[in-house]
């Protein structure tokens, strides 16, 4: 397995907001065909990617917030042939492990949809040093609402982006224990769901 480097997004077209915000569904029946590249680099970037080089605690600024812009969580991808993580500041997908993990995502169409996202926080981007200034941050319950909460963020970004171009999202659970020992995640690593992204059938 190779890094994959991403196309530049593309940051025109689509339907508007408004047209995207009416066409949001949940649909559960989604096709085998694949995605191309230039499709699930936009994606990607519509999902957590960087949309400017400089905002708050001197880190970049990306598709949806995140606590002190923490950017705490990563977007596993998996694919038919393989498990990546998207690094979103050089905009490629880094290979995880070689294999089909896509029914590691649940049930149904998830299994052969071309993509599938799996939403895991890293508890060790909270910054809880002197200079933080969110008093609350280092504490376990208030770093749940916040990882969960901007989980919620990235996931509609998914959901919009596919009303907008025609394909379809779904949202879900997924095989956390599992997931963590394929990827060989760390202890402070937490796997919270999947999102599947295809075409409709």
């Amino acid at each position: 397995m190779k890094t994959i480097t991403l196309p530049e997004p593309e940051k025109k077209g689509g339907k508007s907001v408004l047209e995207a915000l009416q066409l949001r569904q949940t649909n559960r029946n989604i096709s085998t065909k694949a995605l191309p590249l230039q499709d699930i680099s936009n994606l990607l970037w519509a999902a957590f990617g960087v949309n400017r080089e400089k905002a708050s605690f001197k880190k970049t600024g990306r598709t949806a917030p995140s606590a002190s812009n923490s950017q705490e969580i990563d977007l596993y991808v998996a694919l038919k042939d393989g498990a990546y993580l998207y690094e979103a500041t050089q905009h490629q997908l880094k290979p995880v492990k070689e294999g089909d993990f896509r029914a590691l995502s649940g049930r149904g169409s998830a299994a052969v949809a071309p993509v599938n996202i799996f939403y895991v926080a890293d508890l060790s981007r909270y910054d809880t040093g002197p200079d933080q200034p969110d008093p609350w941050i280092g504490e376990p319950e208030v770093q749940k609402s916040y990882y969960y909460t901007d989980t919620g963020f990235i996931a509609q970004n998914v959901h919009l982006f596919a009303s907008s171009k025609g394909l379809t999202a779904w949202f879900h659970n997924c095989k956390r224990e599992m997931i963590a020992k394929e990827f060989n995640l760390g202890k402070n690593q937490l796997v919270l769901f999947a999102q599947t992204v295809g075409y409709p059938e």
